[in-house]
């Protein structure tokens, strides 16, 4: 059984029912409060944390709970997660037992089917006898002096807000964050983007490879409290079997757009921040974002607004944030800049086999965001994956440039002469105003690798990067 059940509730959990809840696996247990009152703990006797229940979440965003758990639900609805500590073997029938009792009170489901079994759960382990240490992560498997270790097992193993905390938290400590799943789970893009660089790691179990490294394909191995890469003698490393597999869920012809691209913005009451990600959905599937967040689920409707507010509260900290819609999904970091407030916006659409490649839209929208919204710069590519933008533990081409486009103030720098001929077999299009205007360079279809040699020629001439 997983060790995550969440209960899906169309009213709110309020005090009432998340004591009934909580007293569903009998009255043995204590319970307290951590993280600041966001996470309810139930206790064995010695003081051993046995399940943890986060703050329930308000879902307004259709497609959410399909999207990271594969079941379709209706919207809104709360959203309760209890997790299961896995050092005690009856924890996990204890955390089914609360999401199930809440679903019961409150009219709802649980996931996964058939986990929210209400009985009450002896708890008997002697692990239960040993209390967390002081200041211990809420139910983060394995601790080390260097690593923090999550398991975790469902279709999507999503950036929510306690692995926001944990990789944080971790982060401030100097530590590594691992995540061990079994084969067939897959990661969100926002965690994949969260776990990007050493010395994070997506740890894959294998019947057959052992542990594997999701992201790179090596073979991985528990190492003086870590996982770290298993190397011959020459101190080479290798790829698992598994990695290089191909994966049986694919959809032949399935690929992603990406777009990825930079804004700035003055740091004034005016500002409008998300405006930019706006232009660039309806521009490229035309229509506005369903929702956005600072975690997943995604739990608010779009609002430019709100987001705005948000992350000027949060200043001069950055903010990273989700935004969701059907087949597309973009993880924005807004920062604070000398000069203003930065946007760094990786936007990804999934595409089906028939679907075209959109190179007018792609100029449409360059000429849209260096009129209106300040462009820096943008690189379109395309490359394979799922439609529904979840990454496997599987290898993968590389995506393949599609355009690029350098914003007025690039171009003026570069001046205009030169950034308009570079070395190249291709004609940038002016975009933008005609006093300052930006410049977008065609790089190929999506199917040339020798796409990569042409940018790298581009980014030479102009002297800038993207």
């Amino acid at each position: 059984m997983t060790k995550d059940v969440i209960a899906l509730t169309p009213k709110m959990p309020d005090t009432a029912a998340l004591l009934v809840a909580l007293a569903a696996g009998g009255t043995g247990l204590d319970a307290t409060a951590v993280a600041d009152g966001a996470v309810i703990q139930l206790l064995g006797a010695g003081g051993r944390p046995l399940v943890s229940v986060e703050a329930p979440v308000l879902v307004q965003v259709p497609g959410e709970v399909e999207r990271l758990l594969g079941t379709s639900a209706r919207t809104p609805l709360w959203w309760t997660e209890t997790r299961a500590s896995t050092a005690v073997p009856e924890a996990a029938d204890l955390a089914g037992g609360v999401a199930g009792r809440l679903a019961e009170v409150l009219g709802g489901t649980v996931w996964p089917p058939g986990a929210g079994r209400i009985t009450e759960v002896p708890v008997d382990s002697g692990a239960a006898a040993a209390p967390a240490p002081v200041g211990a992560l809420p139910t983060v498997d394995v601790v080390t002096e260097s690593t923090a270790v999550v398991l975790a097992d469902r279709p999507v193993v999503p950036l929510t807000a306690w692995l926001s905390d944990v990789l944080r938290t971790t982060a401030g400590f100097g530590a590594a964050l691992h995540i061990v799943t079994p084969a067939h789970c897959r990661l969100s893009l926002p965690l994949r983007a969260a776990l990007t660089g050493a010395p994070n790691r997506w740890v894959v179990q294998d019947p057959d490879c052992g542990y594997y490294d999701g992201l790179s394909g090596a073979v991985l191995s528990w190492q003086d409290g870590t996982f770290a890469p298993v190397r011959d003698a020459a101190g080479r490393t290798r790829a698992a079997a598994a990695f290089t597999r191909a994966d049986a869920g694919a959809v032949a012809g399935e690929t992603r757009l990406t777009v990825s691209f930079r804004t700035e913005h003055p740091a004034d009451e005016e500002t409008l921040l998300g405006r930019s990600v706006e232009a660039a959905w309806r521009a490229l599937t035309g229509r506005a974002p369903a929702g956005w967040g600072t975690a997943e689920p995604v739990n608010l409707p779009w609002s430019p607004r709100q987001l705005t507010g948000l992350a000027r509260g949060r200043a001069p900290e950055p903010t990273l944030l989700t935004v969701v819609g059907p087949d597309a999904l973009a993880v924005v970091r807004v920062s604070r800049t000398a000069d203003g407030v930065e946007e760094d916006v990786t936007l990804t659409l999934g595409r089906g086999p028939a679907d075209p490649l959109p190179p007018a839209a792609l100029q449409d929208l360059a000429g849209t965001l260096v009129a209106e919204h300040g462009l820096v710069s943008m690189l379109a590519s395309v490359g394979p994956g799922p439609r529904d933008l979840a990454v496997v533990p599987r290898f993968a081409a590389a995506p393949l440039p599609v355009s690029f486009t350098l914003g007025g103030a690039g171009v003026a720098r570069a001046t205009l002469t030169h950034a308009r001929r570079p070395p190249l077999a291709l004609r940038p299009a002016a975009v933008g105003p005609g006093h300052r205007p930006g410049l977008h360079y065609p790089l190929g279809d999506g199917t040339d690798p020798a796409a990569w040699d042409t940018l790298s020629t581009l980014l030479a001439h102009l002297r800038t990067t993207a």
